[in-house]
């Protein structure tokens, strides 16, 4: 039997790559399924209010629109539909079901940059393994931290192999994932040139595809773009002296090697983006290949962290997922075609590219480490600062829906396990719209005159009659043991023990 070609192995290299992805993304899940932070609970809140009610919003009977990702949203509320065929709706098994798709999906696209550029198979497993073990990531499962590589790497595998109409697809679907990632679709669609020279129909499709939800939401929910984007400016100060672009200082200050294992695969990214850079348009080295599409791709990673400084939101973990992820891919791509090509000239000029990514898998490890360090399955995510655990949020929840009936209740300031668990009208800016409306209307009184145009303008059709509801309870937290009646006590790995009081609101 003859043996295979060249292009037969590159072909069939990496072929289990989806699999690869699945199976570690089901394993990660089960690892972090009973430690979500209340944010992903926000979500899956959202999730379960679409699939039973019909409804956009946190709270059964509250419109709402401060779903970051309404991709997420959709995706996860589909899953929960389907769950009710054995009964009642599962979202937190829908999220599961998510995080194995979007692992296959991480696969598959590395699967296709492999046979593309040559990848060796390990390179795959880097790019796939720096995603799912990453701790930042998997703190904030339940949020679209997944569900952010896993579109930019396919919109990424669509440019490398010139697809102008199915890259809208995935461009229109990016955006609908979070509206900021528009900045890595208009670099890497600018940066390719099959893309370019079909800019038009790409872009048309990418309408196509994402039109349709925000008209409807600029129209019926009167923005544009999710609330949550005027609610998490207004608390960036919550985080003082820190912002967004000091942020990663002020993680390292808390968990140092967290941090270290985390964004130091994005740091190389960055190092290897400066090398690319100078041999393509310097030096013209031979051993570093054209990679335009991935080195958008990591372009787009360093212009989202720059734009996200200027906005001034606040160094919510989460927000690091798509700068550290793009650029971390860059990094495994540049090393893994440097290493196969620099193969196919000596073993000697090889040495330098697999010491490079020997380190980014030993980065990967170092992630996996702190992943198992934490416990198995994970008592609460690594990085972490709610009140309760999510254990504790589901007891205060479920107790607190039988004593509520219809009555309302404030929110003590984390809203997510909360509303999940108690299906009752708990208030705040994220689930009253009418809060929503005083919030807008600061900020946009404050914002700079660019900002403040924006605004408007998101704003245009925002019903402003729309008043705070008057909560018939309130809902408060305060450190230390429960001491009195219509309490519960809870402990954090953040902040030890507390408590929550129910008080009758005069």
């Amino acid at each position: 039997m003859p043996a295979a070609t060249n292009t037969e192995r590159t072909s069939t290299r990496g072929r289990w790559l989806p699999a690869f992805g699945a199976l570690l993304g089901a394993a990660v899940f089960l690892a972090v399924r009973g430690s979500l932070t209340d944010d992903a609970y926000i979500t899956l809140a959202y999730a379960k209010n679409l699939a039973v009610h019909g409804e956009w919003g946190i709270v059964p009977g509250s419109p709402a629109n401060s779903a970051t990702s309404p991709l997420n949203v959709l995706l996860l509320g589909a899953l929960t539909l389907a769950t009710r065929v054995t009964g009642g709706p599962h979202p937190v098994v829908a999220l599961g079901i998510l995080t194995v798709l979007c692992g296959g999906v991480l696969g598959w696209a590395w699967q296709r940059l492999g046979r593309s550029l040559a990848l060796p198979a390990a390179a795959g497993v880097l790019g796939v393994a720096l995603v799912l073990l990453n701790p930042f990531v998997l703190s904030a499962i339940g949020l679209e931290v997944l569900l952010i590589p896993a579109v930019l790497l396919v919109l990424t595998v669509l440019a490398v192999e010139g697809r102008p109409a199915w890259f809208g697809v995935a461009g229109g679907l990016a955006v609908l994932t979070r509206l900021d990632l528009v900045v890595f679709v208009v670099v890497i669609a600018v940066s390719t040139p099959a893309i370019r020279r079909r800019l038009l129909p790409a872009a048309g499709f990418a309408v196509v595809t994402a039109a349709p939800w925000f008209a409807v939401s600029w129209v019926a929910f009167g923005s544009f773009v999710p609330d949550t984007l005027v609610i998490k400016q207004l608390q960036a100060g919550l985080f003082a002296p820190w912002s967004y672009g000091t942020g990663p200082v002020m993680y390292y200050l808390g968990w140092p090697v967290t941090v270290l294992v985390s964004f130091l695969p994005a740091l190389l990214g960055v190092v290897a983006l400066a090398g690319w850079a100078a041999a393509r348009f310097g030096a013209r080295w031979p051993e570093f290949p054209a990679l335009g599409p991935l080195a958008a791709l990591g372009a787009g990673g360093l212009l989202y962290y720059l734009t996200y400084s200027f906005l001034g939101v606040g160094p919510f973990h989460w927000y690091y997922a798509a700068p550290v992820t793009s650029v971390s891919a860059f990094a495994v791509a540049a090393f893994g075609t440097w290493y196969a090509e620099s193969r196919t000239r000596t073993a000697l000029r090889a040495g330098p590219p697999a010491v490079a990514l020997g380190l980014t898998g030993a980065l990967a490890l170092g992630g996996a480490a702190v992943d198992v360090a934490q416990g198995l399955p994970w008592p609460s995510p690594v990085i972490f600062g709610n009140w309760a655990s999510a254990t504790d949020y589901a007891r205060v929840g479920t107790e607190l829906r039988g004593q509520l009936g219809d009555a309302s209740v404030a929110s003590p300031g984390e809203i997510g396990t909360l509303a999940y668990f108690c299906e009752c009208a708990i208030l705040d800016e994220f689930s009253d719209r009418g809060q929503a409306v005083t919030l807008v209307d600061k900020r946009i009184a404050t914002a700079n005159p660019l900002m403040s145009l924006a605004l408007r303008v998101n704003y245009h059709w925002l019903d402003r009659s729309v008043t705070p509801r008057k909560p018939d309870y309130r809902l408060q937290y305060a450190s230390g043991p429960a001491t009195g009646p219509d309490s519960w006590q809870v402990r954090s790995a953040a902040k030890g023990v507390g408590h929550f009081v129910l008080t009758r609101e005069p």
